[in-house]
């Protein structure tokens, strides 16, 4: 009997603690899975403002505060934009100076904690940036996915969509220089966004089923006029960019791919966001297990596995070591195994879907000089 006792007190034990590293890799995985659009990603370390004055804040010092170029500054309440940094102090201040460029709503005072962003508009189109546009309903497999559409005179069109932590709202940073080239330009929600249709399980795919929502945004391009679209991804956008010009009904119309820190290796970056959370090391891979098992994606551990499909059209990819989400290296190796088709623009001192931010202009020419043979 007591070997029973010991038998059945031993299963139950076992069945405890699988029960209970299931739960762990749950809790682990949502780091990733349900991230909410707009919020800047926990890879961001929060700052103090320790000041602001006519034209500058006064942030903590930090890699992060010390990045170059332009980056949206959220916080409780406030948006705001800075610019270059104008002085850094040693200790016992520790803090770095910024040129504050705007403050788009609230403000924000000695003592906020602040992020960065990549956002540096907020609203739509026309109250952002002045610039006139439409609002289409394009019909999803979920529901209608609301769409920015900004006319251009040319028959191929960009469709812009925005990847992890981010809206449409990200969309806006190369607005301008898209219609400067007099591109038609859509910037569609997709499922999981504030305005857009839910996910049926609530949870981000990584653009593994996100893609098909921009699937139906090309098929209303086509319908709607567009000779040929350019799908332009950042982040896991760029993933959903990939997929859909590999599966797509109108991939045939596909001219060319502007991938923005792509999410290349989803393993990497569910880890990367999953140890942002305090994530145990011993508890990555039950958070890889998990995100596999709640959401169906690929197991594949080959470097590259998103591109067994293959890339087809002109392709140029915005990356830089400093992405801490969604590794460089993988892009590298892309461009490597597809000189004929894929350039890499490195950018150096950029986080995670932030490489306009780091200097909007080398990026706009870069931009320029890649679409003007698709236009």
């Amino acid at each position: 009997m007591r070997t029973v006792r010991a038998t059945a007190a031993a299963v139950t034990a076992v069945i405890g603690a699988g029960a209970a590293a299931v739960a762990a890799g749950r809790f682990a995985s949502d780091a990733a899975l349900r991230i909410p659009s707009g919020k800047p990603l926990p890879t961001e370390p929060g700052l103090t403002v320790h000041a602001t004055a006519a034209g500058q804040v006064t942030l903590t010092r930090d890699l992060a505060a010390l990045r170059p170029g332009r980056h949206g500054l959220v916080g409780r309440g406030f948006h705001a934009v800075v610019g270059p940094v104008l002085s850094v102090a040693s200790n016992p201040a520790d803090t770095v100076v910024r040129r504050l460029e705007r403050v788009t709503y609230g403000t924000p005072e000695p003592g906020d904690r602040a992020r960065f962003t990549p956002n540096v508009y907020v609203g739509d189109p026309g109250t952002a940036l002045g610039v006139d546009h439409t609002v289409v309903d394009v019909p999803g497999e979920l529901g209608p996915l609301p769409a920015w559409f900004v006319e251009g005179a040319r028959d191929t069109w960009v469709i812009a969509v925005h990847g992890l932590g981010t809206t449409r709202e990200h969309t806006l940073n190369v607005l301008q220089a898209l219609r400067r080239n007099q591109f038609p330009v859509l910037a569609p929600a997709y499922r999981g966004d504030p305005d857009a249709p839910r996910s049926p399980d609530g949870l981000n795919h990584l653009g593994e089923t996100e893609w098909r929502d921009l699937d139906a945004v090309m098929r209303h391009a086509v319908d709607s006029g567009a000779r040929r679209v350019v799908l332009y991804g950042w982040s896991t956008g760029a993933t959903m960019a990939l997929r859909a010009a590999a599966r797509s009904e109108a991939r045939d119309r596909v001219a060319g791919l502007i991938l923005d820190s792509p999410v290349l290796d989803w393993e990497s970056t569910l880890r990367a966001l999953a140890h942002a959370h305090r994530t145990p090391g011993a508890l990555l891979p039950l958070a890889v297990r998990a995100a596999q098992g709640r959401t169906g994606l690929y197991g594949d551990h080959r470097p590259g596995a998103l591109h067994l499909d293959g890339i087809t059209v002109p392709t140029h990819i915005f990356h830089g070591p400093d992405d801490t989400v969604a590794p460089w290296r993988f892009s590298r190796r892309l461009a490597a195994a597809h000189p004929n088709t894929v350039t890499l623009q490195t950018v150096r001192g950029a986080s995670h879907a932030a490489m306009w931010n780091a200097d909007p202009d080398a990026y706009e020419e870069s931009l320029r000089r890649f679409l003007t043979p698709l236009m």
